[in-house]
Formats: C-alpha cells, sequence, structure tokens
C-alpha cells in the first residue's frame, strides 16, 4: 500500500469537507501528519492543479478539478443510462453489435454494448480502449473536436492494419469527410482486419461532445452498401440520445 497516497486522499477527504482554506498547521493537526509532510503534499496536490493557496489567508483549497472528475464520471454513468433504448433500438434494425463509446484523449474507450444476433461478430468489451483515429466511433468523436486536437496524434500515428491511417494529412482528410457527412464510416478494418463499422457522434446540452453510438460487425456482411444503408439509423440513435441529454439541435429552416 503507497502510504504517501493515503496521506493525499485523506488530504483531498479534509479539504472537501471543509468550509473553507484550511492552514498547515490546522491540517496536520487533523490528520496526526508532521506539517512538512502536509506541505510537501499540498505542494505536489497544487503542481498538479488540485489544490490552490488562497491569497487572502494564506489557508489551502480544492479547485474545481475534483468536480470535473466526479462530472464525467457522472456523464457516463448517465450517458449508458440514456442511450439504452436508443441502442436497443438500432441493434433490432441492423443485426449488428451496437456499441456506444467515449473519447479520452486519444483512445475510444468503450462504455456500453449490444451484442451482434449473428454467430460472427465483432469481439469487444465494455472497457476496452483503442486508439480513436482507427475507429467509427473515434472518428465520429474527433469531427467534433477542432483541428488543434487533431494534434496529438501527430506521433501516435500507428499500423495495425494495411487500412491504417499513418499520416496526419490523411488524418485531417478523414476528419473533414467526417465534418460533412455527419457520420464515420470505417469500410475495411483500420484497428482489427475485417471489422467494418458506422458510428456518429451523440452531443450533450451544450451541444459539446458527449460520446458516439455506432454499429460494427464482419466487412464481408456489413459491405459498403449496408453501411450507407446502416448510416441513416445511426444518426438517428445519436440524434434521439442527443435529445435526451437536453440538446437541442439548432433550427436551420430560418437561416
Amino acid at each position: 500500500m503507497d502510504k504517501a497516497f493515503i496521506k493525499g486522499l485523506r488530504l483531498i477527504e479534509a479539504l472537501a469537507y471543509s468550509d473553507g482554506p484550511r492552514g498547515v498547521t490546522e491540517l496536520a493537526a487533523e490528520l496526526e501528519l508532521t506539517k512538512s509532510n502536509v506541505h510537501r503534499l499540498l505542494t505536489t496536490l497544487s503542481m498538479h492543479g488540485y489544490v490552490r493557496q488562497d491569497p487572502r489567508h494564506s489557508g489551502y483549497e480544492l479547485t474545481t478539478k475534483i468536480w470535473e472528475l466526479g462530472s464525467q464520471v457522472i456523464r457516463r454513468i448517465d450517458l449508458t443510462s440514456v442511450a439504452r433504448p436508443a441502442m436497443e433500438r438500432l441493434a433490432a434494425l441492423t443485426g449488428e453489435t451496437v456499441h456506444l463509446s467515449t473519447l479520452d484523449e486519444t483512445d475510444v474507450v468503450y462504455l456500453d454494448k449490444i451484442e451482434s444476433s449473428h454467430h460472427i461478430r465483432a469481439h469487444t468489451h465494455v472497457g476496452q480502449r483503442a486508439p480513436a483515429y482507427t475507429m467509427a466511433t473515434g472518428k465520429a468523436m474527433l469531427a467534433q473536436m477542432p483541428d488543434s486536437y487533431l494534434e496529438r496524434f501527430r506521433y501516435k500515428l500507428e499500423a495495425f492494419t494495411p487500412t491504417t491511417i499513418t499520416t496526419m494529412d490523411a488524418l485531417y482528410r478523414s476528419v473533414d469527410e467526417v465534418r460533412r457527412a455527419g457520420f464515420a464510416q470505417v469500410p475495411h478494418g483500420e484497428w482489427r482486419e475485417g471489422i467494418a463499422a458506422c458510428a456518429c457522434a451523440v452531443l450533450g446540452p451544450q451541444g459539446d461532445l458527449a460520446g458516439a453510438v455506432g454499429v460494427s460487425g464482419p466487412d464481408l456482411r456489413m459491405t459498403q452498401e449496408k453501411l450507407d444503408a446502416f448510416a441513416p439509423h445511426v444518426v438517428e440513435a445519436a440524434r434521439k440520445i442527443s435529445a435526451a441529454l437536453g440538446y437541442i439541435e439548432p433550427d436551420r429552416s430560418t437561416s
């Protein structure tokens, strides 16, 4: 057990339950630690953005970073429960595996999954990660981000299959195509060979990225014709989930 880590967690808890900024001496007495130990922990937490020193009376308090982390967890929990009805309908319409994903830095993380009714299907599991630039759900989400976000991939474009994107120019072109179409397609596996997929981004109340929903299966069964036929269903599922999260699509009829 990492004693320093445990002490840091106890310190965070003490600050979280405090009514205002706390001093080093006060915290040391409460936690039964030395003042030098508490000061060292506070310095480390400050360096990483979790704690700040109040300039008015030199006490320490938590920043909103803890809240930001907690809100991400809550949003994911809410997203999975809200998305389920639309995912189930999408699975019934397509007969293929349906995924709900989120974007974590340069990875896609699977939040939920409904298995295909077919014996041969895409093998994935909830909690699994995959490089976002290789996945339909990943590309759908990257299309919602500014171009500057794509620079995170500049030194990470590893080839996993013959069709994997390996240059920044190709990544920018691929993301632009998704923006124009309104959904992403991967006709031939870019992370795992033989897998085709179609996905669309899910938006939160303020139009912010919440995740992506998509269908996937063997490319021998999910041909380009099938992908094109599935695309409207995927987009509709994303719209329903976005609406359930509180997103209101802008009225373009007056523009």
